[in-house]
């Protein structure tokens, strides 16, 4: 799993490479992500953020269009872009459809046999690239560590935050969303992928990687902000109200969850770099504690 570096880039001072590798999680492909090194790595380890892109996107959506690296590098927070799904797996329907398969990978592991091999974005994410890293002697400190993303990965920050609550693990100390699908059990980009990837379908799907039903579950406190725009022609694929309900239901105040409805946004980068300073900074206060 020896990285190799593609290219590199100063940005703020600090440095926006990208690596590729052969990711043993993704079947033996070769996985591709970036990370942002602040100036201040070069004096020890610092905190690592972790972005989740949306559907169709790469490891380079965020990265160049996101608009959060000025915060970041300000902040002295390492950013990690990886890839939304597995590339060049060579299974049977991966590329038919722009919501399934290549570029959305859902940031859950497949049970399906078909899938299982290769669709394991979970595992690539909370576990494969932090021991690749480690193990390339990156100055990263992933004792501090939170996540956040949007759309399809919005609904992957908010899921492998809960998730690493539920089992004692606390992998993240915070996270947060832009237009996050919140409840994919019952919208139809969720149903399609939980339908494909998961042996035990919608079904599998909503009781481990539906973002609603899990917030209900978590009973100690939590750190998440979400925000969406009311103009966003995706809404009724994302269903923050629901997870607002729930979250609340579960005891989760204001504090805990912040869900904001900001006014003629839409689902593009345009509103997600809008935004984009106040996510590094809500994470800076949890990642600097």
């Amino acid at each position: 799993m020896a990285l190799e570096k593609v290219s590199s880039n100063k940005h703020y001072e600090g440095t926006l490479t990208k690596y590729k590798f052969k990711s043993a999680a993704l079947g033996d492909t070769h996985a591709t992500f970036n990370l942002f090194l602040p100036a201040n790595a070069a004096q020890g380890k610092v905190p690592v953020l972790v972005y989740l892109a949306g559907l169709t996107c790469t490891e380079d959506n965020g990265a160049q269009k996101g608009g959060f690296m000025r915060d970041a590098a300000a902040q002295g927070i390492a950013l990690l872009f990886p890839d939304t799904s597995p590339r060049g797996a060579s299974i049977e329907g991966e590329d038919v459809d722009w919501d399934f398969g290549s570029g959305a990978g859902f940031y859950l592991d497949a049970t399906n046999p078909k899938w299982s091999r290769h669709y394991n974005m979970l595992t690539h994410v909370t576990q494969e690239l932090p021991q690749v890293l480690e193990v390339a002697g990156l100055p990263l400190d992933f004792t501090r560590q939170s996540i956040f993303g949007h759309s399809m990965g919005g609904h992957g920050a908010l899921t492998l935050y809960l998730a690493s609550l539920l089992s004692g693990m606390k992998q993240y100390r915070s996270a947060s969303a832009f237009s996050p699908i919140c409840e994919p059990s019952e919208v139809p980009w969720g149903t399609k992928a939980f339908s494909g990837y998961l042996d035990g379908g919608v079904a599998e799907g909503k009781d481990r990687y539906d973002a609603t039903v899990m917030v209900g579950k978590v009973k100690g406190a939590v750190n998440i902000l979400v925000d969406y725009g009311t103009a966003d022609n995706f809404l009724y694929q994302l269903h923050p109200d629901k997870f607002l309900e729930a979250a609340r239901a579960a005891g989760h105040d204001e504090v805990q969850v912040r869900v904001r409805k900001q006014e003629g946004y839409d689902h593009s980068y345009y509103f997600i770099s809008t935004f984009a300073s106040d996510h590094i900074h809500f994470h800076a206060n949890f990642l600097k504690a």
